[in-house]
């Protein structure tokens, strides 16, 4: 045990943990290097989460990145964009509006992810207002999706265990059947059934809840929790349909997904989608400051435009200026480099290897796209039979957990939704790491499913 450890065990309140860690089961990481992470001790881990799906440009950057705060800081280290504006934050605006969708001109600045949801629904919210239906409060969301842990993005959040301690939550919410073919009864079916049934189900809600309630419908080009989920073919399209037939606003929610994490600067770009708002945060700076996003189309900007019609929300750090030079300069180094076609060229070849896992008998389904993959783990390959709570707890968290870091590699474990191991490298890495990833995964998983073999201990 160090000292270190000692005295976040005395002090520090970790996120989403458990406080009843030992001190040395706390993790003390001092230092960056590409790809990969230091602990106090020396021991070196591949980054294989990027931090939490943020730190795009991995850990070498920061001396070009922190030049160019400090310069800003020596100029200007803090204003609001409360009624006035500062260059870093018109001129990364601009840029922004250069990088999106077409028709998406506008930018709202928060200080991360749960902001930019929440700012979306205020959003909404004013919109409907504006355009005379104020009755419009109600929201549409996946099951197992996570979008922020404010009150109100915890609403949109479809994990039990993230809202049952907060209920009853701020916003009404409906939650419907995520995009998880492996396990959805019509997933085996091809994606036109597929589709057909996941936006019948939505159709229904809508109908039971009445549409003239509900404000928006906020989903993930890829979600997140449950394991990388990637939509079928004709599901944007289709959810497009159902919000311009009764009036609902669609917002794609890309704290994860947007600059770089699926191959495009927005995931609304790889997928063709078209959405009504757009919030973003983690990768903006490549994670090496506070910040995020609402992006806005057109038509939602338009009420608030002209008129009386003020948009009554504001953040005291959205939009700082030393935050915007960084994601500027974050977005130089992005372009420069070519970053966008490193993510597509891994892509294939990456989940390639990990789809050769599939010899292992618990690896049930791969999944994702760029640099965001996940490999749901079962108790038989066969039939697809789901681990239980215990055996899923037990093996994510005494065995494989312990197995992939002694093979000095940090991902994500979690058994919140079905388990799954997920895998997030940073957007600079290159095949060879995908390489060194599988192949520790390869042991980790081999081994828990020797254990598993050998029964779960009482």
């Amino acid at each position: 045990m160090s000292d270190l450890q000692n005295r976040a065990k005395q002090h520090l309140m970790l996120h989403f943990s458990d406080m009843t860690l030992e001190p040395e089961d706390i993790p003390v990481l001092v230092r960056g290097e590409g790809s990969h992470i230091f602990d106090d001790a020396g021991n070196r881990y591949i980054d294989g989460l990027s931090g939490l799906y943020c730190l795009n440009l991995g850990h070498s950057h920061g001396e070009e990145i922190g030049a160019a705060a400090a310069a800003q800081m020596s100029t200007l280290p803090f204003t609001t964009n409360w009624t006035t504006a500062h260059p870093p934050a018109i001129e990364l605006a601009e840029k922004l509006a250069e990088l999106g969708p077409p028709g998406f001109e506008r930018v709202f600045f928060t200080s991360g992810g749960s902001e930019s949801v929440e700012s979306a629904y205020k959003l909404a919210v004013q919109w409907h207002q504006a355009n005379g239906e104020p009755q419009r409060r109600k929201v549409i969301a996946r099951r197992d999706a996570y979008h922020g842990t404010s009150l109100g993005a915890l609403s949109f959040t479809g994990i039990p265990v993230c809202r049952t301690p907060f209920e009853p939550l701020a916003v009404p919410t409906s939650h419907v059947s995520n995009t998880n073919a492996y396990r959805h009864p019509a997933g085996g079916e091809g994606d036109e059934a597929f589709t057909a049934a996941l936006l019948d189900e939505i159709r229904e809600v809508i109908e039971f809840e009445r549409p003239e309630t509900i404000a928006m419908i906020i989903m993930e080009p890829v979600q997140n929790a449950g394991g990388s989920i990637t939509p079928p073919a004709g599901y944007w399209d289709g959810l497009r349909e159902i919000c311009d037939e009764h009036g609902i606003l669609l917002v794609s929610d890309e704290v994860i997904c947007a600059f770089g994490r699926i191959g495009t600067w927005f995931g609304a770009q790889r997928l063709g989608s078209q959405p009504d708002m757009i919030t973003f945060a983690k990768g903006l700076t490549g994670a090496h400051f506070s910040m995020g996003g609402l992006f806005l189309s057109d038509k939602v900007a338009a009420p608030f435009l002209e008129g009386t019609n003020d948009y009554l929300h504001g953040i005291t750090f959205g939009g700082h200026p030393v935050g915007s030079v960084i994601a500027s300069k974050a977005i130089e180094i992005m372009e420069r480099e070519d970053i966008l076609g490193n993510v597509m060229a891994n892509e294939e070849p990456a989940r390639a290897m990990l789809e050769g896992l599939k010899d292992i008998p618990i690896v049930g389904d791969v999944r994702g796209m760029g640099h965001f993959f996940a490999i749901e783990v079962v108790k038989d390959q066969t039939s697809g039979e789901p681990l239980t709570e215990q055996e899923a707890g037990w093996l994510l968290k005494d065995v494989l957990s312990d197995k992939l870091w002694e093979g000095g590699m940090i991902c994500r474990l979690d058994d919140r939704a079905e388990p799954f191991v997920q895998i997030a490298p940073p957007l600079v890495a290159d095949l060879a790491l995908f390489e060194e990833i599988t192949a520790i995964v390869r042991a980790g998983l081999e081994h828990a499913a020797e254990q598993l073999e050998s029964g779960v201990p009482a």
